[in-house]
């Protein structure tokens, strides 16, 4: 019996970790995409307006 117990927390992390890779995957793409696109699209303009924005000497 000490062989399944030896067995069972490797078996149980390849488990989780299958179900996580899973999930990742399942969540990529999808309905939401483009929407989280323009989200991240419009955080690097706005990050960059405002670094160019420093940039720019004031008279």
């Amino acid at each position: 019996m000490d062989y399944v117990a030896a067995l069972v927390p490797p078996v149980v992390m390849a488990v989780a970790f299958t179900a996580l890779v899973v999930t990742i995957v399942k969540s990529q793409g999808g309905a939401n995409k483009a929407k989280e696109d323009a989200l991240v699209d419009a955080a690097l303009a706005r990050a960059e307006a405002s670094s160019a924005e420093a940039r720019t000497p004031r008279a």
